[in-house]
């Protein structure tokens, strides 16, 4: 998509994502698809998640708790360490973009405050109601478990395991957590060398894009 804009001579506007994959992308690395381990699936598919927590500490140290929040990504996380053991470390395959990098600046309780509330929005608005037609299009637990969060917390309440009070304080936590992540993840690009151009989250739109523009203008 990127060449392709490109090509066509258009600006190309990265959004979102996980700030590892934004930095691969600025980088100009590739990553590449890590293949199924059928071999080793089969090794792992009896043990609990503590033992496959264990087995996974002996690849690489832990940063944060998602690979092991349940028996599914500890497998997988354990069949990605695997795979790069044995292959060369990642080359790179074009050269670092010459890139302009916005970050959007909110300070540490406002931050909690709008997730907590946009939270309880998504909640109003169906998003249990989501869940459990996806569940009813036969679509397993253990599958929808595995992408975390939202679809995690839902899905453990649909099907009995947590009540909606558990469900909605353990999903607002996690969502506080994984903020907080992303934020230490774009300082950690600052020293890396990284230069982000922060606005501040409650300025208008239109000032937003004018800054922007001035910025890109320089």
């Amino acid at each position: 998509v990127f060449q392709d804009l490109r090509t066509r001579e258009k600006f190309p506007i990265l959004c979102g994502g996980t700030g590892l994959y934004i930095e691969t992308v600025l980088k100009g690395y590739s990553m590449p698809q890590v293949p199924e381990n059928k071999e080793l699936r089969e090794k792992l598919k009896d043990k609990t998640l503590t033992e496959l927590t264990s087995i996974l500490k002996t690849y690489k140290t832990l940063h944060n708790t998602t690979d092991v929040d349940s028996c599914k990504r500890a497998v997988r996380a354990i069949e990605i360490a695997e795979f790069y053991r044995n292959q060369q470390p990642e080359e790179r395959k074009n050269k670092p973009l010459n890139s302009f990098i916005v970050g959007v600046d909110i300070e540490r309780e406002a931050r909690r405050r709008k997730i907590s509330e946009r939270l309880q929005m998504r909640l109003n608005s169906g998003m249990v109601d989501e869940v459990r037609a996806l569940l009813k299009e036969g679509i397993s637990p253990d599958d929808l478990i595995y992408y975390g969060l939202e679809y995690k917390y839902l899905t453990e309440y649909l099907i009995g395991r947590l009540s909606y009070v558990e469900m909605v304080s353990k999903l607002e936590i996690a969502i506080h957590q994984f903020a907080k992540r992303q934020m230490t993840w774009f300082r950690g690009m600052e020293r890396r060398g990284f230069s982000i151009f922060w606005l501040d989250a409650f300025l208008p739109l239109d000032e937003k894009i004018m800054k922007i523009k001035e910025q890109l203008k320089k």
